[in-house]
């Protein structure tokens, strides 16, 4: 990796302690020279090495993409940086962060070490959804953790079926499904049952959400296969799809939307001596009482 000449910094600053890591941040890296770009709504536009540009252009402009948060802006970060190939160093001031594992006191030897391209590079494959409409109208998006379809009304149960590779599946009846990546496994997918799944395996997660029969279990597919989800004819059956939470858009009887393998992927930045069984021990609490091995 080419040591980075120009960085963009993410972060939800009006959170006290992103806002404090996020000055850590600015101060080291102008310390060593390094352009620093933030999004120009947010007020650490103005602070010293900090240069304010247009949201979209962060992930186009930059040597290297700096997420101070949880995974949810960590996600929001892997948006911006999806199709470019800048590689995304996360700071971790929020909650679980299976993604954002660089704690606060470790900032400056991180940035250290990201600066001297001394970082172990981690590549993930990214989910592509596709839902298409009945009017003939296609929405795309990539997700680095998941693509989810949810019933949009309170109280009503989504029918849909599955096909794998062009297989029919199953029909479902339930609040909807989870298609995750590997990366995903520890997401939303975990609460619904589904297994952990190191990283590098090419593999899908299918994970029905609150399913109506206890038989319909999440399985797990090749990292190779197209999924198709299809609503059944109901009256007033209408479901949302997300990808990484974002809404892609709704879904009614008579559409259909594919999830398959993106031919982008990003590039995640760890520590020296990062550990993924480590993580999970630290994240899920693991194998409390034994000594670290």
């Amino acid at each position: 990796m080419t040591p980075p000449r120009c960085c963009a910094l993410v972060g939800r600053f009006s959170d006290p302690r992103v806002a404090e890591s996020a000055q850590a941040v600015l101060a080291h890296l102008a310390d060593r020279g390094v352009a620093v770009r933030v999004d120009a709504r947010m007020a650490l536009a103005h602070c010293r090495g900090a240069t304010a540009m247009a949201e979209e252009q962060l992930g186009t402009d930059a040597d290297l993409m700096i997420a101070v948060g949880g995974d949810g802006t960590l996600l929001y970060a892997a948006r911006l940086v999806a199709r470019s190939g800048v590689p995304l160093l996360g700071i971790n001031r929020g909650r679980l962060g299976f993604l954002t594992d660089v704690m606060p006191q470790d900032i400056r030897a991180c940035l250290d070490a990201a600066l001297d391209g001394q970082l172990d590079a981690d590549e993930r494959p990214l989910l592509a959804a596709c839902l298409y409409q009945a009017d003939g109208r296609s929405a795309v998006s990539l997700a680095l953790n998941d693509v989810v379809l949810q019933k949009l009304a309170t109280g009503r149960m989504l029918d849909f079926e599955t096909r794998v590779a062009g297989n029919y599946v199953n029909t479902h009846a339930g609040d909807g499904i989870v298609v995750a990546s590997a990366t995903g496994s520890t997401a939303y997918a975990l609460s619904c049952g589904g297994p952990i799944i190191e990283p590098q395996l090419d593999i899908v997660v299918l994970a029905p959400i609150c399913p109506h029969t206890l038989s319909d279990r999440p399985i797990v597919v090749s990292g190779r296969s197209v999924i198709e989800i299809r609503l059944l004819d109901r009256p007033e059956m209408r479901a949302q799809i997300t990808c990484d939470g974002v809404v892609l858009g709704s879904m009614v009887p008579g559409e259909r939307l594919q999830v398959h393998r993106a031919a982008e992927r990003i590039t995640l930045l760890h520590p020296p001596g990062y550990d993924y069984y480590r993580l999970l021990r630290s994240k899920l609490q693991w194998g409390r009482g034994n000594a670290e091995r």
